[in-house]
């Protein structure tokens, strides 16, 4: 029977990428899309529903239970405008989606999270990943997969210019990555949703975290 996937986040870089491999690929005969507004995307498989983050726990959704979760949630300090507005994002709505997905019956969640993520970093950048991460290990859902990309490419909505910068200088040295720093390689969006989707699909009981040099590049050009 094909499955239904729950997916928060398809406006955002890696989402949107993610929303386009669930829609096309067979596996899955629905997915439901949460958000503040629409995906911009179509499909006879896709549902959108617009929900309040702030109790989206609570949602209700036009189906009686999901099979796979994707968070793909996240913002940036400055566009939150503090760290609380930020953690509020990238902690506690994620986990929220996590309870949601665990309420619908999801068998698997899987979530970008980020890499050095640590509930005990000095970096709250990576605090705040590291805490989210523990926090859906505590919902203990049958399957958890954790993302932990580094440094993104691709083509975003809204400008972020620490980041562009960042993708500048970091592109052109990319080959320079090799043995133990292989790991700091930027890595495309594609190629996270399409890990996520290859790790749905494989996805054993527990958890499980996939580092930035686990991302599969070749991947990134070909639906699943």
């Amino acid at each position: 029977m094909p499955r239904t996937a729950l997916v928060a986040g398809a406006t955002g870089l890696v989402g949107s990428a993610l929303l386009r491999r669930l829609l096309a690929h067979p596996s899955w005969g629905r997915v439901v899309s949460v958000g503040r507004r629409p995906s911009g995307q179509a499909g006879p498989g896709l549902l959108e529903v617009e929900v309040d983050f702030d109790d989206l726990e609570s949602a209700e959704l036009p189906v009686t239970a999901v099979d796979d979760a994707f968070c793909c949630l996240g913002t940036t300090r400055k566009k939150a405008g503090s760290l609380e507005a930020f953690e509020r994002v990238d902690r506690h709505y994620v986990v929220a989606f996590g309870r949601l997905a665990k309420r619908f019956g999801a068998l698997r969640l899987l979530v970008v999270s980020a890499m050095l993520a640590d509930p005990e970093s000095g970096n709250d950048y990576a605090r705040v990943k590291g805490r989210m991460e523990r926090d859906l290990e505590g919902l203990a859902l049958p399957s958890l997969t954790v993302v932990r990309p580094s440094l993104l490419l691709g083509k975003r909505r809204e400008s972020r210019p620490l980041e562009a910068a960042s993708i500048a200088v970091a592109r052109p040295l990319a080959g320079l990555f090799v043995g133990p720093l292989k790991r700091f390689r930027p890595v495309t969006a594609e190629a996270v949703a399409a890990t996520m989707v290859r790790r749905a699909l494989a996805a054993g009981e527990g958890v499980e975290v996939v580092e930035s040099d686990d991302i599969r590049e070749r991947e990134s050009c070909r639906p699943e």
